[in-house]
């Protein structure tokens, strides 16, 4: 097959077609370098100036401070979930887990064998189809952190705006909506993301540190464990993704020729209005989420039966619209429609979507 398809995959996700095209382009050898960017030294200067390109790509489309730092690691955000507690909870401390879904979850398991922890709110009694108000959380004045799940990616729910938790820092994974939408970072202590969904391919890890917890870090943590270290060689203690970097770099690029994040906001409701219109448009299919919390990355809804939501995506699949089955933990359909996911491919599902509940509603 040579023709691309529509990839509604969770992540690894859709790539922008220029990113991929200036990658291909420059898969042999960097222009003036003779090598591939998978084979120049992460030490050279070559690297140098991609990494510094990524960072300030970074700086310029999220207004991020100078007093901020930006972290390239490894381990996905499943590392940052044990990476922020062993770092930022005291022993003597607790921290704060707001849970939103099956991410925050797992992110509070970790928490909890570090220390002290307090779920400060779950809908996981509602099956985690919104966030909560700012009344049914139980916020702890003195926490070390109050950490949030921005985005879920498995039940489709987002926070439209970060809570208000006072002068508690705030943590964020934000691994499936980064870069989609313009977000002040001053109101965050830490945010972190796996790259796989909005920003690369899978194996880099972007945190966005504030300089000022670097203070509260303890002595003798594990040294690839401790963000001071991280810091201090400037993602470069070990060898980084050098590769997953430089596309990094081209991603930011390719956001900044298309109006930054403001212009990719418009777009990705644009693109998700019209998958949930059609939703909303018919019983055949029901939303997940409440309407006010549904995610713009990931669009879940279910069918009338398991029988033809698995039918739904055997024949999707079979037109070209892949990865739209739900995440088998909760199954159902789920179509991630992440920045660089064309127009175009979710109107081709809206169409099928259309046919289907015409030849089998």
């Amino acid at each position: 097959m040579t023709e691309r398809i529509f990839n509604f995959s969770a992540g690894p996700a859709v790539l922008p077609v220029p990113v991929l095209e200036e990658a291909q382009r420059d898969m042999l050898s960097l222009p003036g370098v003779g090598m591939s960017v998978m084979e120049i030294s992460h030490r050279s200067k070559t690297f140098d100036e991609i990494i510094a390109r990524a960072e300030s790509g970074l700086r310029e489309l999220m207004g991020i401070p100078s007093n901020y730092h930006i972290l390239f690691l490894q381990g996905g955000a499943s590392l940052q979930f044990s990476m922020v507690p062993m770092n930022f909870l005291p022993s003597e401390g607790s921290a704060d887990y707001v849970l939103t879904g099956s991410w925050g979850k797992k992110a509070l398991k970790e928490a909890k064998k570090v220390g002290g922890v307090n779920v400060a709110a779950t809908m996981a009694d509602g099956g985690f189809t919104r966030v909560p108000s700012r009344e049914e959380m139980s916020l702890n004045p003195h926490a070390a952190y109050v950490h949030m799940t921005s985005n879920e990616t498995i039940e489709g729910v987002q926070w439209k705006r970060e809570p208000n938790v006072g002068n508690v820092p705030l943590v964020s994974d934000a691994s499936s909506d980064i870069l989609s939408r313009a977000i002040d970072v001053n109101k965050y202590a830490i945010i972190y993301a796996g790259a796989q969904k909005n920003m690369g391919p899978s194996g880099v890890t972007l945190v966005i540190l504030r300089e000022d917890l670097l203070q509260h870090i303890p002595e003798n943590l594990p040294t690839m464990l401790d963000y001071r270290i991280h810091v201090e060689n400037k993602s470069l203690y070990n060898t980084p993704n050098t590769w997953g970097i430089y596309i990094l770099s081209l991603v930011c690029k390719w956001l900044q020729e298309k109006g930054g994040l403001a212009g990719m906001e418009r777009e990705n409701e644009q693109k998700a209005q019209l998958i949930y219109d059609a939703i909303d448009a018919t019983d055949f299919y029901r939303g997940h989420a409440d309407v006010d919390c549904r995610s713009t990355m990931n669009v879940t809804f279910r069918l009338p039966a398991e029988e033809l939501e698995k039918k739904f995506v055997a024949e999707a699949t079979a037109q070209g619209l892949d990865g739209l089955k739900g995440h088998r933990s909760v199954g159902g359909i789920r179509a991630s429609i992440y920045n660089a996911f064309p127009r175009a491919g979710c109107e081709a599902l809206v169409s099928f979507m259309k046919d289907f509940e015409r030849r089998n509603g």
